[in-house]
């Protein structure tokens, strides 16, 4: 098959470019054509490198936008991204080729719809969140620093501060959320891939049409260390430090329960914390081979976020290291999680909730149960790349079958 991977960014800068380029890099090396397509640079080297032709636009996104109005622009419409994917896509033949896209709101724009519609190629989306539904991407109120249950684009969603800067910013993605809603953008997908249970629950009843939907979990590139002999002494955060993450309730929760909070990673609340919660241990950022030593060694990972999130990896990461996992019951993360078997799950927001996981965990022979658990749970069905890919490979199959039962009708 030819597949054109299409994305914001042309490197790693989160999970999502990391899952597009690292499957790119798979597929290739399963003797497939790749073509990766992105706005923003600079380009990964292995992409080149591997023999994947890869297409980037040298644009900006709003971190790197000098020009604000013009990046407003771009992110409305992006002229450019139109015009330049439809070029690619020219004359591919839609008997063996497939789009994949895996994220477009931070600079493609809802236009490559348009460009994607033209082409009469099989369309594949990834969830990695939830801008193709909710104007914020994340069914969250920053604000009031809550899970919103309010419907997408509804007056009461319109007319709502939920953005985590100011409600212009809100207004804008409004804006963006109404030309998306014209740009056949949500239509061209045939078949969009969930990466959890409940990012399907939530959204689906805002999606205008009916694909097809797969449940393919993202890979995790963790190393099997084998069974830990005994549990681990630290209780561990590791991610960013802002208030959806829910770092404040762990802090709490450990003052109450009479440990002392390790914190990995950075984020705007760390000098706030540091002030609050002396007796906490802060590591501040750690690169991934350190952040796994930290897992492996700790008791539990601690995972207290307060919004849906989608696969947050951390939670599988810390699994394969066969640490357990204290987890929201908020958040897709619980959907790796036993509770009582592998871990526990606590009352999102609660800090008395889990502070009472937090001594349950403490307890040793319960430790030890549950570290036996994680890893035997994670490593008879690990979330390998190649796992990943044969799922991938087999709805790419699909999307051209059905689409060339479409060209017959």
């Amino acid at each position: 098959m030819h597949i054109v991977i299409v994305a914001d960014h042309a490197y790693i800068n989160g999970g999502q470019s990391k899952v597009a380029i690292e499957s790119g890099l798979g597929l290739i090396g399963r003797g497939h054509k790749v073509t990766y397509f992105a706005a923003v640079g600079p380009v990964d080297p292995r992409l080149p490198a591997a023999g994947i032709e890869t297409v980037c636009l040298g644009q900006d996104d709003i971190d790197t936008a000098t020009s604000k109005l013009a990046f407003l622009k771009q992110i409305m419409w992006n002229g450019t991204a139109e015009k330049r994917l439809g070029a690619v896509l020219a004359g591919l033949d839609p008997a063996d080729t497939v789009v994949h896209v895996h994220a477009w709101p931070k600079a493609l724009s809802p236009s490559i719809g348009a460009a994607l519609q033209r082409a009469g190629i099989p369309c594949v989306y990834t969830m990695h969140e939830f801008f193709m539904v909710c104007p914020n991407g994340g069914f969250y109120d920053y604000q009031r620093a809550v899970t919103c249950h309010r419907d997408p684009m509804s007056l009461a969603c319109v007319t709502t501060n939920c953005d985590s800067i100011n409600y212009p910013r809100k207004l804008v993605r409004v804006a963006r959320q109404l030309v998306l809603g014209r740009s056949g953008l949500r239509e061209v997908f045939g078949h969009i891939i969930m990466i959890s249970a409940l990012q399907y629950e939530v959204s689906r009843k805002y999606m205008p049409i009916e694909p097809v939907y797969h449940r393919v979990d993202n890979p995790i590139a963790a190393p099997d260390l084998g069974p830990k002999l005994k549990p681990g002494d630290q209780f561990l955060y590791a991610g960013r430090l802002s208030r959806e993450k829910g770092i404040e309730h762990f802090c709490e929760a450990a003052t109450l329960a009479g440990i002392q909070p390790v914190i990995a990673g950075d984020g705007p609340l760390m000098e706030e914390l540091k002030h609050k919660y002396p007796q906490a241990l802060f590591l501040g950022w750690q690169n991934s081979d350190s952040l796994r030593q930290h897992m492996r060694a700790a008791r539990a990972l601690v995972f207290p976020s307060v919004w849906y999130e989608g696969q947050p990896l951390t939670v599988y990461e810390a699994l394969a290291m066969g640490t357990p996992v204290i987890v929201s019951d908020v958040c897709a993360g619980r959907e790796a999680v036993e509770d009582g078997v592998n871990g526990l799950w606590f009352k999102s927001g609660d800090a008395g909730s889990l502070a009472a996981a937090l001594r349950r965990l403490s307890v040793d022979d319960q430790a030890a149960k549950m570290t036996k658990a994680a890893y035997e749970h994670y490593w008879a069905r690990p979330l390998s790349l190649d796992r990943h890919l044969d799922a991938i490979e087999d709805v790419y199959r699909q999307a051209i079958a059905d689409g060339a039962k479409q060209l017959v009708a």
